[in-house]
């Protein structure tokens, strides 16, 4: 098993379909942006493009940390905006705060649209905390570096 960090096939195509709305300017039956989460996983899960939707599977236990399954919601930092041909978007860096916890990855999600998968990161390894804070921080807010960009 491997986590591959990637954007998700399913996550282009609903992007396309006007499912995801990261913003308050879209038009459809909401007008509100929807909610995304991170959740974290070990070294046991797969996710890779392929990934459809969170699942609880491999997801870091809830036992004894400070993390609680389906992980935190996420707040946008950036709204969707562009430079060049490049759109893009940001998140506020997260943190779970006294937490021992050992992740492999996580994954992007979208708990309005039915928990639908947004992107897969992979930290390269175990990430470790004991008994202190566990932080994802995201790359600048950028057109080259933001987490989330179409070129």
């Amino acid at each position: 098993m491997a986590i591959s960090q990637a954007m998700t096939t399913s996550f282009k195509v609903e992007i396309l379909d006007g499912i995801h709305n990261f913003g308050t300017g879209v038009i459809r039956a909401s007008t509100a942006a929807d909610v995304f989460k991170i959740a974290l996983y070990t070294s046991s899960a797969t996710l890779d493009a392929s990934t459809t939707a969170y699942s609880a599977t491999n997801e870091v236990s809830s036992s004894g940390t400070n993390y609680t399954a389906g992980g935190k919601t996420l707040t946008v930092s950036q709204v969707p905006t562009s430079t060049g041909t490049t759109a893009w978007l940001d998140f506020d860096d997260v943190t779970w705060d006294s937490a021992t916890i050992t992740a492999n990855g996580a994954l992007i999600y979208n708990s309005t649209q039915g928990d639908k998968a947004v992107a897969v990161l992979a930290f390269g390894g175990d990430k470790t905390s004991t008994a202190g804070n566990f932080t994802i921080q995201f790359p600048a807010a950028a057109s080259t570096t933001a987490i989330l960009r179409i070129a």
